[in-house]
């Protein structure tokens, strides 16, 4: 209960404590550097922390310098790894770049920024068409994006990375589902407009990413810094589950020298994860407050649905998965901090953990008030529009066509299909 309380969740009927710009750019602090779909960033993560959240707040931040964001891999077609970085933190915080299989197109994007500015994406391709005569709006879009999801360049707002999301016209984002052209219009080409800024998925302008920081003492104790905000109390999974440079032996020794000099406190603090944790003595005293037995507050308010990947989720990170409900000769499905995939928790126990798309739902308890709270808090995720569509197919390993669970899916909104229970935001 108290990670995603900590990360500005769980405040009940209220809602989150931020709002406005200075809540953005402290959520974008909190989160510094940490890799999410691109389709779960702003329903999933940045909506549920920022009680009047919108994306011209982001844009905002982005267009002015204040917030740098980054590609760390493609997921889909559609959908990629995207981190937020306070701009004075970009050198520290960026994902090493990939290594991609560079075209004459890719060369030319790079050489066309090297000089540093910004540039629209009509400029850039009368740039790299100088340079390459093979060029065509096509193959620079394209390059550019390779060039985005491998951690070289960035744009100065993310609404081309919304375009790209909703383009229906490319495989499916690992949070949201296409939508369907109406009826009227699908046997019926829209004529293709010229335009001479650019299709709106290479909108805005366009820049090289900051050079990376190539001291690793001075890395590594920013690392140790932002996991402390992050976590409040800083464990050997949290370190392991954020692929840290040097791993859990070299934060040890940061974090060791953090406590000789008093930023930091080693301690027990939290059962069973050992005595290798750091922590602050204000954390330590908060993270007390939450020792109260969880038993009879099953009620709506407090259940949570985040994507299973949200550094607010303890589970695969601070702490293990815990056992499913799925009997033991049922097919194996296992939870993971995965892409397109969501956890429910209630008073900070999991209960609910959902595969992309919903078709498969583990349960990780019996309790009917438990799962009531679970699933309403996976019906309002829907309605708000978290997530387009869930649709499940499987509970536990089992058809939901008639298993128990179907009855507490249909209480709380989910139709019976041929295919399995649905919900539509």
């Amino acid at each position: 209960r108290f990670l995603p309380d900590w990360h500005h969740l769980g405040k009940g009927a209220g809602g989150s404590a931020l709002y406005g710009l200075d809540g953005v750019l402290t959520v974008v602090e909190q989160l510094a550097g940490v890799p999410l779909p691109a389709s779960a960033l702003e329903p999933l993560v940045l909506a549920p922390r920022v009680r009047d959240y919108s994306p011209t707040m982001l844009d905002e931040l982005t267009s002015t310098g204040e917030v740098v964001w980054s590609g760390a891999g493609s997921i889909s077609g559609k959908d990629g790894w995207v981190l937020l970085h306070p701009a004075d933190l970009a050198p520290v915080t960026l994902a090493p770049t990939e290594e991609l299989d560079m075209s004459p197109i890719h060369h030319a994007i790079l050489d066309s920024l090297a000089g540093g500015g910004a540039f629209f994406f009509r400029q850039l391709t009368d740039a790299v068409s100088a340079r390459e005569s093979t060029a065509t709006d096509t193959n620079v879009a394209a390059a550019l994006w390779d060039l985005v999801w491998g951690g070289y360049i960035s744009g100065d707002t993310l609404a081309p990375l919304r375009a790209l999301i909703g383009d229906t016209s490319r495989a499916t984002p690992a949070h949201r589902t296409p939508r369907r052209a109406p009826r009227a219009r699908m046997y019926r080409a829209r004529p293709a407009m010229p335009s001479r800024t650019g299709p709106p998925t290479v909108a805005g302008r366009w820049s090289l990413l900051p050079e990376r920081e190539t001291d690793a003492t001075i890395r590594a104790h920013s690392i140790a810094e932002l996991l402390l905000e992050r976590y409040g109390v800083v464990t050997r999974g949290v370190v392991v589950s954020e692929g840290v440079p040097g791993g859990f032996a070299t934060m040890y020794k940061v974090l060791s020298r953090f406590e000789e000099r008093g930023r930091c406190r080693r301690g027990y603090f939290v059962d069973s994860l050992g005595g290798a944790q750091f922590s602050t003595p204000a954390v330590v005293d908060r993270l007390r407050s939450f020792a109260d037995s969880i038993e009879g507050r099953h009620d709506e308010t407090a259940a949570i649905t985040l994507a299973a990947c949200d550094p607010a989720n303890p589970y695969g990170a601070a702490l293990p998965w815990p056992k499913s409900s799925a009997p033991d000769d049922a097919p194996r499905h296992r939870p993971g901090r995965k892409a397109g995939g969501l956890v429910v928790l209630v008073d900070g126990a999991l209960v609910l953990f959902i595969e992309r798309g919903g078709r498969t739902m583990l349960t990780f308890d019996d309790d009917p008030g438990l799962l009531r709270s679970a699933c309403a808090s996976l019906a309002a995720t829907v309605k708000r529009g978290g997530v387009d569509k869930i649709v499940v197919e499987k509970v536990d390993g089992a058809s939901i066509h008639g298993h128990a669970f179907a009855d507490i899916l249909g209480e709380s909104g989910f139709s019976a299909t041929p295919r399995g229970y649905r919900l539509r935001f």
